[in-house]
């Protein structure tokens, strides 16, 4: 079970292959594209790992973009005291659900 930690639209996933995982919407691709992620922090597999000074090099992960879709739904809520003032709004946030096809130490 190799892993790796890559990142990602400013954010930090551990991802294995074969594996899927969802993050902010990434707009710049379609649906069905691969893409090479060179931002790997970390590449770790049953026998060794390799921690990068802050990147790994040569590695890169391989992702595909499987679906752009909506989170579920948060409720937001306003509310004062005493004055009858209440405000229910609703918000959901764009996420993009990426599969991870290979990882290239």
């Amino acid at each position: 079970m190799s892993y790796a930690i890559i990142q990602l639209v400013g954010k930090q996933f551990r991802v294995e292959e074969g594996k899927t995982f969802t993050t902010d919407r990434i707009t710049d691709k379609e649906i069905g594209d691969s893409f090479k992620v060179t931002d790997v922090l970390l590449v770790a597999d049953e026998k060794s790992s390799t921690v990068g000074t802050p990147i790994v090099k040569g590695a890169e992960v391989t992702l595909k973009l499987i679906e752009n879709g909506r989170g579920e739904k948060l409720r937001v809520v306003k509310y004062k005291s005493k004055s009858r003032y209440r405000k229910i709004t609703g918000h959901k946030q764009h996420e993009s659900t990426l599969e991870v096809v290979k990882i290239k130490a």
